[in-house]
Parts: C-alpha cells; sequence; structure tokens
C-alpha cells in the first residue's frame, strides 16, 4: 500500500506540475517594450529614416528579429537591427516610402533567455488599411513550446534528485549508498537531467524562432544555439553531468565497496580470538580512515560539480540580469542547492523508508541527521529567497498585482506549510528507536539465508533430475519434458506466492515500530506538499518577474496616457475696431491618434463672436515636427469644429490659433498643452 500511495503521488506530481508550467507558458516574455519611435498608432508627416524600440532590459536579436511591413505586406527595412545605445535598438528603412500604415513586429531573447514577441502599427500622411495578419500564437507557445517548459521542469526536478540524494548519503546516511533502491533514484535523478539538458539543447533553436516542430532537429538553429549565453549554459550542464557521473560510479562502487570491507574486517576481528584479531583491528582502522578521507574528496568534488550545475541556472535566467546581478548569481546558487538539500534529502528519506529492504532499515540517527541538515537548508532558503522576492517583486503592491508576486505568494505558504508538516516529522524522529524491530530483521535475516540453502538444494535436484532423465532412452524423453514443463509451472507459482507471503511479511517488519509508522506518514505528507512547491518554484522561473512586469505597465501607461478633453482658453486682440475677444480650443480626448475639435470664439461680454476665419496649428519643438495646420469648418456663430485631427505622439505641444477679425485685421495666439 505504502509504494502504490508514493507511486501515485508522483503522478500527481507530474500532473500538477504539467498544470503549472502550462498555465505559465504565456507569461514567459521577460523583456518588455516600453517605448518606440514611431511610437504605437502614431501619425507623422514624412517617412522617418529608422524605427527604434526601447525594452525593459537587453535582449538578442538576428537579422529578421525586427521588421517593417508596408500596407501589402511587403518589407522596407534594410535588415540587421543593431543596438544604439543602452537597450535602445534600430533598424534603417528603406527611402521613398509611400503614405499609409506600417507594421512593426518583432521577436527577441530576453537577457534571462526567454523570447519575447509582438506587432504594432504607425502610419505616414494619414492611417490606411493594411493586408499584414499577424499570428495570435505568441512565441515560445505551441507544442515546441509545451516540449521546452516540461523539460524544463524535469531538468529541475533530476537536478533535486541527483544532488539531494547524493548528498542524504554522504551527509547523513553513508551506509545507503549500498541500498539498491537509493542507487536508482540517484541514478534516475541524473538522467532525468542529462535528458532534459539534451532536449533542451534541441528545442532550444525552435523554441526562441519559429516554434515549428521541424526545425527541432535543424543542425543550423542547434549551432546557432550553442553560440547564445543559454546554448554555452546547457553545454556546460553537459559536461559537468560527465563529472557527476564519475561521482555516482564512485559513490555506489568503490565507495561501497570500501564500506563493506571496512565491515567484513571489524566483524573478522570481534570473532577472531587469536593474535590474528589485532591485525584485523588494525586494518580495519586502516579501511575506516581510508573511507574517511574518501567521503570527504567525495564530499568536495560533490560540492564543486553540484554549485556548477546549480551555476548553469543562475549564469542564464532570472539572476543573471537587473539589478545586483553580481550578488543574485551566487545567491541563486546557494537557493538551488538548499532546495536541492531539502527537498532531494526529502524524497530519499521517503524511498528509504518505503523501498529500503527490511535488514538495510534506515537509522535513527541516519533521521536525526537529515533533521539538521534539513533545517539549514531551510534557513538558506529562507535568507536567499526574500533577497530574491526584494530584487524580482520590488514593491508591496506587486505581491498582488503581478503574476509573480501571487505565485510567490503561493510558494511562501507551501513553505510554511512544509515546515510546519516538518515541525510533526522531527517530534516522530526523536521518538525512534535506534535499531527497528531487530527481533523481526534478525528473523528475516535468517530465513533469507535459509531460503537461499532450499534453493540451492532445489538446483542440485534437479540437476541430478536432468542427468538421469538423460541416460533414459528416447522413448520417455517425451514423458520426462512434460514432468520438466510441469515442475517449472509449479515452481514459478510457488516462487509468486513465496513472493507475495515475502511482501506482506516485510510491511508488517516495517509496521512493527509505530514512530517509524508515524514519520513515514508525515515524511509523506510532507513529500506531497513538496512537490506542488517545486511546481510552483518551476512556474516562477518562467514567469515575469514582478519588478519588470510593473516597469512595463508604467510605462506603457506613460506612453498610452490619455489627458481627457484639452480645453483652452487664449484671448486676443487683432489691433482693429471690436478686434479683442477670446478663443477657446478644446480637443477630445487629447490623445495619439485621431481627435475631435472645437473652436469658441467670444466677445471680452462672453457672447459669441462672429469672426469671418479661424485657423489652427499644432507643433511639437522637441521633436521638429509641424506646424500640422487644421482648418475647422464653421458651424455656427463663433463655433467652429474639426474631426479626425491627428495628433502623432505625445508630448509638450504648441497650440496656435489665428483669428481674423476683418479683412485686413488678424492675430495669432498661442499656448502650449500636453497632448497623449
Amino acid at each position: 500500500m505504502g509504494f502504490r500511495r508514493f507511486r501515485t503521488l508522483l503522478l500527481v506530481f507530474l500532473a500538477v506540475s504539467g498544470a503549472l508550467l502550462a498555465g505559465a507558458a504565456p507569461a514567459s516574455a521577460h523583456a518588455a517594450l516600453t517605448g518606440s519611435d514611431p511610437q504605437q498608432g502614431s501619425v507623422v508627416t514624412k517617412a522617418p529614416a529608422q524605427v527604434t524600440l526601447t525594452f525593459s532590459e537587453k535582449v538578442a536579436m538576428n537579422d529578421g528579429s525586427l521588421q517593417v511591413l508596408d500596407p501589402k505586406g511587403k518589407r522596407v527595412d534594410t535588415g540587421g537591427a543593431t543596438n544604439l545605445s543602452g537597450t535602445t535598438y534600430g533598424v534603417k528603412l528603406h527611402s521613398g516610402l509611400p503614405d499609409g500604415t506600417f507594421t512593426v513586429t518583432y521577436q527577441v531573447v530576453s537577457a534571462d533567455s526567454h523570447p519575447v514577441s509582438g506587432a504594432f502599427t504607425f502610419s505616414i500622411g494619414a492611417p490606411s488599411q493594411t493586408s499584414v495578419a499577424l499570428s495570435d500564437q505568441a512565441v515560445g507557445g505551441g507544442i515546441v513550446g509545451a516540449l521546452y517548459g516540461f523539460a524544463r521542469y524535469v531538468s529541475y526536478a533530476g537536478f533535486i534528485l541527483l544532488v539531494g540524494g547524493a548528498a542524504f548519503v554522504l551527509a547523513c546516511w553513508q551506509r545507503g549508498a549500498g541500498v539498491r533502491p537509493v542507487q536508482r533514484l540517484v541514478v534516475a535523478g541524473w538522467l532525468a537531467l542529462t535528458g532534459a539538458t539534451l532536449a533542451l539543447l534541441l528545442l532550444r533553436g525552435s523554441y526562441v524562432g519559429s516554434g515549428k516542430v521541424a526545425d527541432i532537429f535543424d543542425l543550423t538553429l542547434l549551432g546557432q544555439v550553442l553560440q547564445t549565453k543559454s546554448g554555452a549554459a546547457l553545454v556546460s550542464r553537459l559536461l559537468l553531468l560527465a563529472a557527476a557521473a564519475l561521482f555516482i560510479a564512485v559513490l555506489f562502487g568503490a565507495y561501497v565497496k570500501r564500506d563493506e570491507a571496512t565491515a567484513d574486517i571489524s566483524d573478522g576481528a570481534a570473532d577472531d580470538t587469536s593474535d590474528a584479531a589485532a591485525d584485523s583491528a588494525a586494518d580495519a582502522a586502516d579501511r575506516a580512515a581510508e573511507k574517511k578521507d574518501l567521503t570527504f574528496g567525495l564530499a568536495i568534488g560533490g560540492v564543486v560539480v553540484a554549485a556548477g550545475l546549480a551555476a548553469t541556472w543562475a549564469m542564464a535566467e532570472h539572476a543573471s540580469t537587473g539589478i545586483q546581478a553580481g550578488v543574485a548569481m551566487p545567491v541563486d546558487v546557494l537557493h538551488l542547492l538548499a532546495v536541492a538539500v531539502w527537498l532531494g534529502g526529502l524524497a530519499t528519506l521517503l524511498v528509504a523508508l518505503f523501498r529500503a529492504p527490511v535488514d538495510a532499515q534506515i537509522e535513527a540517527a541516519a533521521v536525526r541527521r537529515f533533521s539538521r541538515v534539513a533545517f539549514g537548508g531551510v534557513l538558506t532558503l529562507v535568507a536567499t529567497g526574500i533577497y530574491q522576492s526584494w530584487r524580482q517583486v520590488g514593491s508591496w503592491s506587486a505581491f498582488t498585482d503581478t503574476t509573480y508576486g501571487q505565485l510567490l505568494l503561493v510558494k511562501i505558504g507551501l513553505v510554511a506549510l512544509l515546515v510546519g508538516i516538518a515541525w510533526i516529522s522531527r517530534r516522530w524522529t526523536g521518538q525512534l528507536s535506534e535499531v527497528p524491530a531487530a527481533e523481526a530483521v534478525a528473523a528475516a535475516v535468517v530465513e533469507q539465508r535459509e531460503k537461499k540453502r532450499s534453493t540451492v538444494l532445489t538446483d542440485a535436484g534437479d540437476a541430478r533430475r536432468r542427468g538421469s532423465s538423460s541416460s533414459a532412452g528416447s522413448a520417455k524423453s517425451a514423458d520426462s519434458d512434460l514432468a520438466d514443463s510441469a515442475d517449472s509451472r509449479r515452481a514459478a507459482q510457488l516462487a509468486r506466492q513465496r513472493a507475495a507471503v515475502a511482501t506482506a511479511r516485510d510491511k508488517r517488519m516495517r509496521d512493527a515500530d509505530p514512530h517509524r509508522t508515524g514519520l513515514r506518514r508525515s515524511v509523506l505528507a510532507e513529500a506531497g506538499v513538496a512537490i506542488v512547491l517545486l511546481a510552483v518554484t518551476t512556474a516562477l522561473t518562467t514567469t515575469e518577474p514582478g519588478r519588470t512586469e510593473e516597469a512595463a505597465k508604467q510605462a506603457t501607461a506613460s506612453a498610452s496616457q490619455r489627458s481627457g478633453p484639452l480645453s483652452l482658453k487664449i484671448p486676443f486682440d487683432t489691433g482693429g475696431e471690436d478686434g479683442k475677444g477670446t478663443v477657446e480650443v478644446t480637443l477630445d480626448p487629447a490623445r495619439v491618434g485621431g481627435n475631435e475639435m472645437h473652436v469658441f470664439v467670444e466677445r471680452p461680454n462672453g457672447k459669441a463672436f462672429d469672426v469671418p476665419e479661424v485657423k489652427v496649428a499644432f507643433t511639437l519643438t522637441a521633436k521638429d515636427i509641424g506646424p500640422l495646420p487644421v482648418t475647422p469648418d464653421r458651424i455656427a456663430t463663433g463655433h467652429w469644429s474639426a474631426s479626425g485631427v491627428q495628433i502623432p505622439m505625445a508630448g509638450d505641444w504648441k497650440i496656435a490659433v489665428t483669428v481674423r477679425t476683418s479683412d485686413i485685421d488678424q492675430a495669432t495666439v498661442n499656448k502650449n498643452a500636453q497632448i497623449g
């Protein structure tokens, strides 16, 4: 029943993490477009020489990353986008562009390795119809995006099992190096991390590019990936995994043999009463010293390899960009190692409690050691997590207003729940007996020895029967074969029955200590929460940081900010008889793009002033745009109007109004106002 629950837990692990990764996919863009020239939706009087884009962080581009398309969908840029300054990038346009609406598309890779795409339009002269159709699927989505997200998750899980399992064996339960289920767990972690890393290398080119499944095995794209920061990180991870394979071979090979040899010599010294006992004791001491040296060497090598593996994430993702990157990367390495030691050790403890043979049950001292190690890991996790939260969230409001902040709140709650369950586990640990069900274990060992002896005798009897049957005549050979076949079936059935009985007996022996049973249940609960915690943590790595998201929102709001209906009252004096009055200009909604303009002319007493002509002009001195003339139509006495007044971009505009009160008397007055 215990293994069935454990297997069910693993299936839930995959399902929950898959759902979280799928939900996080649309938010994988970590660099945001904060500005452009021309601006989105703007109308310019003459064709610009280039188009520039400004992002919230540095991005990687290629020749096709930034494209400008005319109303018919034909490229009008010269290609080869360049970094103009800081986070601003530009592409030059061909000369002689016609009037109409142009589309700008971009597909880049942010500094933390995630793809970013988008599009916007601007117009030259006046807006027009465009035949450009943009895809609704964001870059990094689709089948390739789902495969890439799953491979990322598997890589994190493999790292945790590999590092956490090895750390548990060396620091807490050295005898566990010879336990087959523990060996399989650590090797499975290595295989998962290696396979996922290879998959990420193959998927990366299509993931940040076309998103087509057919491009996964494109060697040209693979060559381009190897030249990027992410590609270098993945290759470095593979090289470190080769060193990790050697580490595993020593840990589960030479280390186990050295431990067994030391135990055999110690047993021989205890049984021997002759002078050889002293020699055996000396050999045991030498073996113990060699084992201690080997343990120290494995610990040093393991820490170096584990830190290197963690650094392959830190050097290419969130920690490598943004504020205090030099501090954030080593902190991120510590954070990943703390997660691996805690959750990976927890997974190893779970396997030891449920799958270890009865005669190789984990000792209470080993559980207590892990409890102390896990406590240190939690403290490190909390300390580094607080720093990362400050760095990535940036403000209290981002906890509730951004996806990253909301996921982080969920993670904090899960960590608190996990610590609470771990406290219960520590209470069970304090009540454990040092040797679980010693009499039952001894009986199991004796029974296994008797079983081996019975098997040897049975094999010998079968051999004698086969020998006698071969000397019989050919007339009895068919009957002998039938008898042997029946005996084989009965033997197989008996073996299955014995296996079922042995399994039930092992379960009864594991449950003989009620404190150990309570520990298994609490650790199982810890593992369940840890599974969800790992999935949420993985989702956080694919979610735009709260600080970046808020900065992008502020920049977008600033770029598209509407001032609402604008109203300006300006006094005028044309110098002639009855030439004084006030002109009022209203602009609605006073933003970039089309606006409705009304002009009201009044006498000093507030009555409508019927003047022959009114003209308006808009000038943006900072950008050398204008004057853009507008001639409104007369609607009624003292009231003129114009619709579709185009404001090409936001800024401090000078609004000049010319009022003519007679054939020769006119005046031009102006006033500045923020539009857009």
